[in-house]
């Protein structure tokens, strides 16, 4: 039989035939539902109504049975019966009475008068006209400007329905003159109920799993959900697998997003970029392995944040048993950071970067936090070296006393350094990655839990704080140059409790103001934090003799020589200008302008 001979009912595309005809067959806007039923039943339907949702959450399909409702030879009435005349002609887009304009192609003063010219006439064979703007707030202006007055006072027995997907541009006037419906997203649940029901309709059989990866792929879309069961038949007949749903919607194995995963909470950066080879050797485009691995990143976020597999992200029993252990093997802050990772990598696709190069990107940073130079990841590395801590207790022990076996290679024990050793007098070699804060760090065994050495009570002592101090000045010279140059002439002097005390040369006045901006004080308080895992109450003093030769250097240099040093290590030139410090700032002289360099005011 060929397609001329069809009939006309099975040509129309999947979700046509299965648009719901009447308020029961709605599925998750009961809100939306419940007052239209009323309108209807109590007569007190509105001229004008505002439809506003996401693509494929029905609201065309409403405005459609609210038509039917008004024009149903039985009616008006809250079940129309779907055979009279009316109902067929209207589920068919025949009705004469029921109009339906796209205002994305017809968005012109001219379209509106002709509109307006139409509202005159009285309904052909039904009740009501119905006028149904889809896309509407594709209008221009000077269109809206022209509906308005219409839309205001229509003639007698006319309904208007807009539907949009951005309410936030049609303009309030227009709002004000609706009724307002927001049509929430379906969820997964929901679409895959609809599938199943479309699917008994038309004697396809499709697995559980199959509908829930289907529905999930819908992304809050009946339409695009019935649209890619249509495909699905096309590929592989009545009798679909699951197979043949991620073969069509291009899903990247889950095998190879676990392992991907996995790879990146092993620190591995190779075995995950081995893991991306493969997807591409298999046909899989970057972007949209990117966007699975969101996915499953996000998936395992839920399972670890909710402690148990939501309904929503079952597929089948061994697939959730797998995505639960991966959940409970994987640390939560890993899990974190490679969906920032990955949004960032996303972004920057969408801006026409190479999508394949900024996934490999972010899966490196990912893996590997030494290589990035952001103060987030610095943040999880300082935590991979508190869960260092806790490992090292067991091992120091381990080595002192387990007996080097016959034809074994021998560890040498593991010496503790005295607790007045600095770290300049340590004969431990420095870290491979020439990490700030390993080399600030003193290498150090940490005694047994609840001992004086335990790292959080090291970390608020004068000693541990002068170690560090290296490392947050490195952190703040990362982001504010200058400021970094300021607090590098400064030391540590005093630490009680939450509060530290750092101390400029008696000479420094200059530079100790400028460190007591509150801008700066917030920086360098922040790359602190950072460092030592604690917030500090700083305050900053001048002392006549510094403790090194370094910050005597620094003492001993004029403010003059400071400013030289600053504008030729950083290119500045003097301007005209104001210091923030206030009227007692050193360089201001009484009633003359104080030079100050370009690079200064950023500090």
């Amino acid at each position: 039989m060929s397609a001329e001979e069809q009939p006309q009912e099975e040509q129309r595309s999947l979700y046509r035939r299965h648009r719901p005809r009447t308020f029961d067959e709605v599925v998750g806007q009961e809100p939306v539902v419940r007052t239209l039923r009323n309108a209807v039943a109590q007569g007190k339907v509105h001229h004008a109504y505002l439809f506003v949702g996401s693509r494929g959450t029905g609201k065309t399909s409403m405005a459609k049975i609210l038509a039917a409702c008004l024009n149903c030879e039985r009616g008006p009435t809250i079940e129309p019966c779907g055979q009279c005349e009316s109902c067929v002609s209207i589920a068919r887009a025949s009705s004469l009475d029921v109009i339906e304009m796209d205002a994305a192609s017809n968005n012109s003063v001219d379209d509106i008068r002709d509109l307006r010219e139409s509202v005159a006439y009285a309904p052909v064979s039904g009740r009501r006209k119905v006028y149904i703007l889809d896309e509407a707030h594709m209008l221009s202006t000077a269109a809206w400007n022209a509906f308005l007055k219409t839309l205001e006072e229509p003639p007698p027995n006319t309904v208007f329905v807009l539907a949009t997907t951005e309410a936030n541009k049609v303009p309030a006037t227009v709002v004000d003159r609706c009724h307002r419906f927001d049509f929430q997203r379906p969820t997964v649940e929901q679409i895959a109920s609809v599938v199943r029901r479309a699917a008994q309709a038309e004697s396809i059989e499709i697995p559980p799993a199959a509908v829930a990866a289907l529905a999930r792929s819908a992304t809050g879309s009946f339409r695009d959900a019935l649209g890619t069961l249509e495909q699905l038949v096309t590929y592989s007949g009545r009798e679909i697998a699951l197979a043949d749903v991620l073969a069509v919607l291009g899903v990247a194995d889950s095998r190879l997003l676990e392992e991907t995963v996995d790879a990146v909470a092993a620190g591995e950066a190779r075995r995950a970029l081995q893991a991306m080879e493969e997807c591409a050797r298999q046909g899989r485009d970057a972007g949209s392995f990117a966007t699975d691995l969101e996915v499953r990143a996000r998936d395992l976020l839920v399972v670890q944040t909710l402690g148990e597999l939501p309904e929503e992200l079952s597929l089948t029993p061994e697939a959730d048993a797998a995505l639960s252990a991966q959940a409970a093997r994987i640390d939560h802050g890993v899990v974190v950071r490679l969906l920032e990772l990955l949004g960032e990598a996303m972004e920057a696709v969408r801006a026409g970067a190479d999508a394949r190069t900024r996934l490999e990107l972010a899966l490196v940073k990912a893996a590997r936090p030494e290589v990035d130079g952001s103060l987030r990841a610095l943040l999880m590395r300082i935590e991979r070296l508190e869960r260092g801590w806790s490992a090292a207790p067991a091992a120091a022990t381990a080595t002192a006393e387990d007996p080097v076996e016959e034809g074994g290679a021998s560890a040498a024990p593991v010496a503790t350094m005295p607790a007045a050793q600095s770290p300049a007098e340590s004969t431990e070699a420095p870290p491979p990655h020439g990490d700030p804060v390993a080399d600030a760090m003193p290498a150090v065994v940490p005694e047994p839990p609840g001992s004086a050495a335990e790292p959080q009570a090291a970390a608020r002592d004068l000693e541990s704080m002068l170690s560090v101090w290296p490392a947050v000045i490195d952190l703040v010279r990362r982001d504010h140059a200058m400021l970094g140059a300021v607090i590098e002439a400064a030391r540590p002097v005093a630490v009680d409790g939450e509060d530290l005390t750092l101390a400029f040369a008696s000479t420094a006045q200059f530079l100790k103001k400028k460190a007591e901006v509150r801008a700066n004080r917030e920086a360098v308080g922040e790359a602190l934090q950072a460092v030592t895992g604690g917030g500090w109450r700083l305050s900053y003093e001048l002392r006549d003799e510094p403790a090194g030769q370094e910050e005597s250097q620094a003492g001993e240099d004029s403010e003059e020589e400071w400013v030289r040093r600053f504008m030729e290590q950083f290119d500045a030139e003097e301007i005209p200008g104001e210091w923030d410090e206030g009227p007692d700032s050193p360089r201001r002289g009484a009633g003359a302008e104080q030079p100050v360099t370009s690079n200064e005011e950023g500090a």
